[in-house]
């Protein structure tokens, strides 16, 4: 009986892996899959790059919103029926965003989109933490973080390599059909906050657990360290398509090999972030080597135009930003366990809205100028704050 027992702890353990790392990835495939079918949307919709780049922004402040929302609220309802809800209004406006006539239409169901989508991402740190602590907590959240960290560039590729064939309705369509996979799962999951743990104030007053966390400076650091980095990401993401592209003259197809190899890089920085026998090291780590590497970057690009230098750069960079998602994800959630809702909502938000902001800044003046900029400045902020300890 104990043995049955056990080999069923297994599967479910087995099963949340991949629920949870499903969960992670939701929020960049719903902000980067159609990517590279940006610069063939402006034709379709007989508008400009700013306006195509403007669904990217409301995609991502609706997933800030929707988790500073949905967070508080699972503390006090479980993490389950939330997802449930979030999921059914994402599969909604995914229909709303297939069947729009403009653009105007399209952004405000991108909006909607991410707010449906919002759920998911907050609870996969939520859940990890109802589950485990320490060490243990780390170990998932580092495969949490690095499909995270490795999601925002394969949506892309993902993309890259469909869109030609199905073009962006059809990539659409596909984010439909996750979202109805991700409710399917939802029935195989187990509740994982007990009753005893839950917030037991009106619901009006779940946002208290904000308030709670955010006196507590490390939480804040790491919001913040977190938030500068996905504004260093998401400054590569949305100019990367227009650089590769249109820029230095390369395919889709090119342009998602590109992203792959990225991809590999943040892979694999997030897988070694373990291996740090403490995640402050880590963190250190990352984003010294983001900001060396992102200075490089803005001096290279007044010196020479060549697309080996850029890539080169972009991948070292790319791959130290990977150890920040699992160590500052880890260290986060740790400082904010006694309101986990609360604490992965803050860090997702943080992390959307400074990439929703960095977005569209990306294609003011210079694209390749204004980029790297953006980039040392976000690196440079998550150095000092990361030194600020020391």
């Amino acid at each position: 009986m104990d043995s049955e027992s056990n080999q069923i702890g297994k599967r479910y353990f087995l099963f949340l892996i991949i629920f949870l790392g499903a969960l992670s990835a939701f929020g960049p495939f719903i902000t980067d899959f159609y990517l590279p079918t940006l610069p063939s949307m402006t034709s379709v919709f007989n508008t400009s790059e700013s306006m195509v780049q403007l669904g990217l922004t409301t995609s991502l402040v609706g997933i800030a919103i929707g988790q500073v929302f949905f967070g508080p609220i699972s503390d006090k309802y479980g993490r389950k029926h939330i997802m449930i809800m979030s999921l059914i209004l994402f599969v909604a406006a995914t229909l709303g965003c297939i069947w729009s006539p403009t653009i105007e239409v399209f952004n405000v169901f991108r909006f909607l989109q991410g707010l449906g989508g919002s759920g998911s991402i907050v609870m996969s740190r939520s859940v990890a933490t109802d589950c485990y602590r320490g060490r243990e907590l780390a170990k998932i959240l580092a495969i949490v973080g690095a499909i995270n960290g490795v999601a925002p560039v394969v949506a892309p590729v993902t993309g890259g390599l469909v869109s030609r064939s199905i073009g962006w309705q059809g990539i659409f369509w596909i984010l439909f059909a996750i979202g109805v996979v991700l409710l399917g799962m939802c029935s195989l999951f187990r509740e994982s906050l007990k009753m005893e743990d839950r917030a037991t104030c009106p619901v009006w007053k779940t946002a208290g657990g904000f308030l709670r966390i955010l006196r507590i400076p490390d939480f804040r650091r790491y919001v913040l360290i977190y938030s500068f980095a996905y504004g260093a990401l998401f400054a590569y993401i949305s100019s990367a398509s227009f650089i590769v592209q249109e820029h230095f003259g390369y395919s889709e197809l090119q342009f998602s090999v590109t992203f792959a190899v990225n991809a590999t890089g943040i892979g694999i920085g997030s897988g070694l972030a373990m291996r740090f026998r403490k995640m402050e090291n880590a963190a250190l780590f990352s984003t010294g080597g983001m900001t060396t590497f992102a200075i490089m970057l803005l001096a290279m690009g007044f010196m020479v135009d060549s697309f080996l230098v850029y890539e080169g750069l972009t991948f070292l960079m790319l791959f130290c930003l990977g150890f920040i998602f699992p160590s500052v994800s880890a260290l986060g959630m740790e400082a904010g366990r006694s309101a986990a809702g609360a604490a992965s909502a803050l860090l997702g938000a943080g992390g959307f809205i400074f990439g929703g902001l960095v977005s569209p800044l990306v294609g003011i003046g210079d694209l390749i100028l204004s980029t790297n900029l953006l980039l040392v400045a976000c690196s440079l902020a998550a150095l000092l704050l990361c030194l600020r300890r020391r």
